[in-house]
């Protein structure tokens, strides 16, 4: 079997868990490089998980890798599409939110033959949107309620002086698009960006965002109308060390990653 050359810019909470899924082995693929900021930090975790990798900066990404997991904060999206869609080869994007006003990179993806990919991430429900969005799609409206320590420091809470601190009954911070919450929360609401690119955009897709002192968990529901199907969906995520992200995530992007070599596929 080809195996596909699998870069991973940023070694965070997601970075780590996809890291060591890939140097265990996964078939097809193979753990080419790591990227990150820090890199006695990184080497030192490689070291400990007994990972033999090279540390690379992001402008040689397409040197060592087919596709390059995007696992680093939402300023460095372009530092690490860029590069590796002018290569024509392949970037996995979980700062869903940063591609909203990037449309450059898509046109990047299809002038030179590269692809960006968008998992699942947080959120379920993708395969009947998309499906859905096949026919017409009348509305697609998301609530999100989250413990306050996983909005805190949200762009949008500093700017309108939310705070979230010390709250002792659910509090909604924000209700608007897609669009705007994806500004506003640029690494709390990645799934809402993605929902909205599998459905109807950023501008028609809403959200109400609340800050819930009472939870343990992220949890996220969708409500969908459509010609085809009418559905409500539910998830409630265990956060990782990373308050602001669900365990789940990474487990997205190693399940997106299988799928590359699989010899069954299941789902849309």
């Amino acid at each position: 079997m080809a195996q596909t050359a699998v870069a991973i810019a940023g070694l965070g909470a997601v970075g780590r868990v996809v890291a060591r899924r890939l140097a265990d082995g996964i078939p097809g693929l193979r753990l080419a490089a790591i990227a990150a900021r820090d890199r006695a930090k990184a080497q030192a975790w490689l070291d400990r998980e007994r990972i033999s990798c090279p540390i690379i900066e992001l402008g040689k990404l397409p040197q060592h890798a087919d596709l390059a997991v995007e696992c680093a904060p939402p300023t460095l999206l372009d530092a690490i599409c860029r590069p590796m869609l002018l290569a024509g080869k392949t970037v996995m994007v979980l700062s869903a939110g940063a591609l909203l006003p990037r449309s450059d990179l898509m046109e990047l993806a299809q002038t030179h033959g590269g692809q960006i990919i968008v998992p699942t991430g947080a959120l379920l429900g993708f395969d009947a949107v998309a499906a859905a969005a096949e026919g017409k799609i009348n509305s697609v409206r998301m609530t999100t309620r989250k413990p306050p320590k996983g909005l805190v420091g949200a762009p949008y809470l500093i700017a309108n002086r939310i705070s979230v601190e010390g709250l002792q009954q659910a509090k909604r911070v924000f209700s608007g698009s897609a669009r705007d919450a994806a500004a506003g929360f640029p690494e709390n609401v990645n799934v809402v960006a993605a929902l909205s690119l599998a459905s109807i955009g950023p501008d028609r897709v809403t959200i109400d965002i609340w800050a819930d002192p009472t939870l343990a968990r992220n949890c996220h529901s969708i409500e969908v109308d459509a010609d085809s199907a009418r559905f409500t969906l539910s998830i409630e995520n265990v956060p990782s060390e990373n308050p602001k992200t669900g365990r789940i995530t990474a487990l997205s992007v190693i399940a997106a990653l299988r799928k590359l070599h699989a010899p069954l596929r299941v789902g849309t």
